[in-house]
């Protein structure tokens, strides 16, 4: 009874520089052979995606898979997000930083399996508050890390010049790119509902994560959960060009952060004002302008997870 309506697979077939839309023949066969019934939409537009989750929802579907990158998923949940529905991960994009954090394995056949194997997880999403008092309010969802500063700016180079680099690769050259004129972001953190004090300083970047990784696998928050309803601020502190530099070939190739010039915080609800209008992102998405206030949902999203 319960899977009378299909299990809706929304398939981002430009996610992974065109290996999703390649891949999707391959992951159908998959489920037919497990007697899984999907029923398949491709969409490369964000608005026709978000109405097409919007229709299935309407039409009593409770099961929806996203099979692409972070950025994916991240239109997915929005629809979702505290309805009674079940997600399935395929992870076919360039950053899958998400599916990471749940073990989700990176072979689509074993995806599929732990679709089709039923067993699901209560995990948290992150709800954003963008541009308050701007006249530009906006309210957006991601999943796994969002931040501003030199990740936010690298995003128009991600999705331009380098678009077709892989994963961590692409992030990292985008940085690069970003950092040509870049002078930092003052910010101000503070933490509603918390004993923690106010932190003010010039970032290189401010990032709010949900799993250990963003951007690829760039482990900047080792500790994080994805079920523990708590986030985590990593501030790195700006420094010299030849600095920053040096520690991309460790990115890069080990996806390691190591300086002391990191701040931490762990909080329910965080807020980040900046000197200037800043963009923040989320999942590789631009989602509006600072200041921002971004606030864990604890267990929001029930995922289908090994």
């Amino acid at each position: 009874m319960e899977r009378a309506v299909p299990a809706a697979m929304f398939v981002n077939p430009a996610a992974g520089r065109g290996g999703a839309g390649r891949k999707v023949a391959r992951v159908r066969a998959a489920f037919a052979l497990r007697n899984y019934p999907v029923e398949l939409v491709e969409k490369t537009s964000a608005e026709e995606f978000r109405k097409s989750v919007r229709a299935a929802v309407s039409e009593g579907c409770s099961t929806f898979i996203a099979m692409g990158g972070d950025g994916t998923l991240q239109l997915l949940a929005r629809e979702v997000v505290g309805r009674a529905a079940r997600i399935g991960v395929i992870p076919a994009g360039g950053g899958n930083d998400f599916a990471g954090a749940l073990g989700i394995p990176k072979d689509l056949l074993e995806a599929v399996d732990v679709i089709v194997r039923g067993k699901t997880r209560a995990v948290d999403a992150v709800r954003v508050r963008t541009g308050a008092g701007t006249g530009t309010e906006q309210n957006a969802i991601y999943l796994g890390g969002g931040g501003l500063g030199l990740d936010a700016e690298a995003i128009r180079y991600a999705s331009g010049r380098f678009l077709m680099w892989p994963g961590r690769l692409r992030y990292l050259a985008s940085a690069v790119a970003a950092l040509r004129g870049f002078s930092g972001v003052q910010v101000e953190a503070e933490f509603p509902d918390s004993d923690l004090p106010k932190i003010v300083k010039t970032v290189l970047l401010a990032a709010v994560l949900n799993t250990p990784t963003l951007g690829g696998g760039l482990r900047l928050a080792p500790a994080a959960q994805v079920d523990d309803g708590v986030l985590e601020l990593v501030m790195i502190e700006m420094l010299r060009k030849r600095e920053v530099l040096t520690w991309f070939p460790r990115l890069l190739f080990l996806g390691e952060l190591k300086t002391k010039r990191v701040v931490r915080a762990r909080a329910a609800k965080i807020t980040l004002s900046t000197r200037d209008e800043t963009w923040f992102q989320g999942d590789g998405e631009l989602l509006g302008i600072s200041p921002v206030e971004i606030q864990v949902l604890p267990g929001a999203l029930c995922v289908f997870a090994p």
